[in-house]
């Protein structure tokens, strides 16, 4: 997938402009748009208007190390040209409790703008209502605007177009709307989450139900964030897929999503998957929106890529999308996703993410990810993706390992290890420390790795081992369970005797030691 845009690298500059109160003009260095960590943006929802591309985006605001998805208001990016990487930034245009009348603060989650054939713009808006005495009170509001920059008016006053009780009963949680105006002036109305989507025609008016609810079907994996769009006579569905599984085409740990799509010759289906746009990103949620803009195709998506950034402190970032229209329908190509230009990493001792990963004596559980283990990344919350562990409920297995395969022998002369536990030592339930672990290196057979210690065991702190040197093409970490509970790791390091530049994570995997 081409990268949109070849400036130096260079940090992103801020500059205040115009008369709007925080307005400020970017010049972004790539992706993610805005990467300084002064806002983070989530959930983007592009919409076309004249010669502008505009994204709507959530705010993230969360603290770091909590897990939750604080979020008070929307915000606006907006650029004449992508590849310039110029961006206008348009923030707290708009909060739920000022838009909505009957709405609640805060969940200001993924909304979309939409331009209706009167010229007009509206804006379609998750949001939890106030009053509601529903099971689950997230409803779909709509606002209108002559600009997508507002100001904003509620488009309905007497409350929602759609949640538990209105235009019919439904028991899903009702969020990410996305809505297409047809060439014919028709208007469809798709939302939901947590593996169920709904489908409805809208009436011209952009907010009375013309038509029932429907179910939609045939989307495989879809857990949420759907995005309808329409080329040449095909209707597309962009979605967040989480059908993971080892050989999953979508993700193998069940926390992470991709981006799946599928297609319809009719806006309500039949629906038929197609495959995966966007592989997992370094954010547990994955939502995406695409639009054609002067003539070329682009996606928008969040990552946790900018600084400080995490699971619930997403940032938007923007790549082209292109068709293989040598099929019929036109495939979307898989999505490449670019990220700005960063400064060389220091040299150090650590050869881990050289390695390949791998974990037995068990298949990986879905909950969790093997790739964290040399990843670089600790969190001061981790979410299950964000580690590994042995742990799956009940029967783990008393001694488990994980094992890392270099492509060529290293030298090594010691090894880092950070573990993690939500149940004390000694436990028997949960994830816990581990009774005991020690480190084996392959020399035409395991061996104990001589000399080493001293092995911690504590969670949250970096467990520091140091053993005379040893050249081999596998490392295994060998642990014993405390009591069936699962042993997690967040991060394990594998050290060289002398700080080198950081070697490029392989290519391909690298085979068992047991293969030449």
């Amino acid at each position: 997938m081409k990268s949109i845009g070849s400036l130096a690298m260079a940090p992103a500059l801020l500059l205040l402009t115009g008369p709007a109160a925080g307005v400020q003009t970017v010049q972004s260095a790539g992706n993610p748009i805005l990467a300084d960590g002064r806002y983070y943006t989530t959930d983007p929802a592009p919409v076309v208007d004249g010669d502008t591309l505009y994204i709507l985006a959530g705010r993230d605001e969360a603290p770091d190390g909590v897990n939750d998805f604080i979020m008070n208001e929307w915000q606006l990016l907006s650029t004449q040209d992508p590849a310039s990487r110029r961006w206008r930034h348009d923030p707290g245009i708009v909060r739920p409790e000022r838009l909505f009348a009957w709405a609640s603060p805060g969940r200001a989650y993924a909304g979309q703008i939409v331009k209706a054939r009167n010229g007009r713009f509206y804006f379609y808006a998750p949001v939890e209502e106030r009053n509601s005495d529903a099971r689950d009170r997230f409803a779909i509001g709509v606002a209108v605007s002559d600009s997508p920059r507002g100001p904003w008016k509620d488009a309905h006053p007497a409350g929602p177009i759609i949640s538990q009780r209105v235009p019919e009963n439904n028991d899903i949680q009702n969020i990410d709307p996305t809505v297409l105006v047809d060439e014919d002036g028709r208007v469809f109305i798709y939302w939901g989450t947590f593996g169920r989507l709904r489908g409805m025609e809208l009436a011209p008016d952009m907010v009375s139900a013309k038509g029932p609810e429907q179910v939609i079907e045939g989307l495989t994996g879809f857990f949420e964030a759907p995005w309808i769009m329409k080329r040449k006579g095909v209707y597309y569905m962009l979605y967040a897929g989480n059908n993971a599984g080892p050989d999953s085409p979508c993700t193998p740990a069940l926390y992470h999503a991709c981006q799946a799509y599928g297609t319809a010759t009719s806006p309500l289906g039949p629906w038929t998957y197609r495959g995966v746009v966007l592989k997992p990103v370094s954010s547990t949620t994955s939502h995406a929106g695409a639009v054609e803009f002067k003539g070329k195709w682009y996606i928008t998506y969040h990552t946790a890529d900018a600084k400080g950034g995490g699971h619930f402190r997403r940032s938007v970032a923007i790549d082209r999308l292109e068709w293989d229209d040598s099929v019929t329908p036109a495939a979307i190509r898989p999505v490449v996703p670019t990220i700005a230009p960063r400064a060389a990493p220091r040299p150090g001792r650590n050869i881990a993410p050289a390695a390949t990963p791998t974990a037995g004596p068990d298949a990986l559980p879905t909950q969790f990810w093997l790739k964290s283990l040399n990843d670089g990344i600790i969190r001061a919350a981790p979410l299950p993706p964000d580690m590994w562990s042995s742990w799956r409920g009940k029967d783990n297995p008393a001694t488990p390992w994980i094992e890392y395969r270099w492509p060529a022998p290293v030298t090594l002369n010691g090894s880092r290890i950070r573990f993690f536990a939500d149940q004390p030592a000694g436990a028997g339930e949960g994830v816990a420390p581990p009774a005991s672990w020690r480190l084996e290196y392959w020399d035409r057979g395991w061996k104990p790795v001589r000399g080493a210690g001293p092995y911690g065991t504590s969670a949250d702190t970096w467990q520091t081992v140091a053993f005379p040197r040893v050249t081999t093409r596998c490392l295994r970490a060998q642990f014993v369970a405390s009591k069936g509970a699962g042993v997690g790791v967040q991060e394990w390091e594998a050290l060289a005797p002398q700080a080198t530049v950081p070697p490029p994570a392989p290519k391909t995997a690298a085979p068992p030691c047991d293969r030449p």
